[in-house]
C-alpha cells in the first residue's frame, strides 16, 4: 500500500460504526417534554425563570425586525 492509498482510506468516514442516541436523546419525546416541563417549573418556583414584561417584549421584538430588514435584499 503505498503512502497516497492509506492518506484515502483515512478520510473514509463510511466504516465508523453508527453511535446510538444514548441519555435523554433516546427517550420517549413524551417523556422527554415531561422531564423538561418538570424543570420549567422549578425555575419559575425558584425565582430563576425570567418573563418579559409587555414593553420587553416590544424592545425584543423591534431589534429582531431592525435585524431582519437591514439584512434583506428588497
Amino acid at each position: 500500500m503505498s503512502l497516497q492509498e492509506s492518506s484515502v482510506q483515512g478520510q473514509d468516514n463510511s466504516s465508523k460504526p453508527r453511535r446510538s442516541p444514548r441519555g435523554f436523546a433516546a427517550m420517549d419525546p413524551q417523556r422527554q417534554r415531561e422531564i423538561a416541563s418538570l424543570g420549567g417549573r422549578a425555575a419559575h418556583q425558584s425565582g430563576h425563570a425570567h418573563e418579559f414584561t409587555s414593553e420587553e417584549a416590544r424592545v425584543a421584538g423591534r431589534k429582531r425586525h431592525a435585524r431582519n430588514d437591514s439584512t434583506s435584499n428588497h
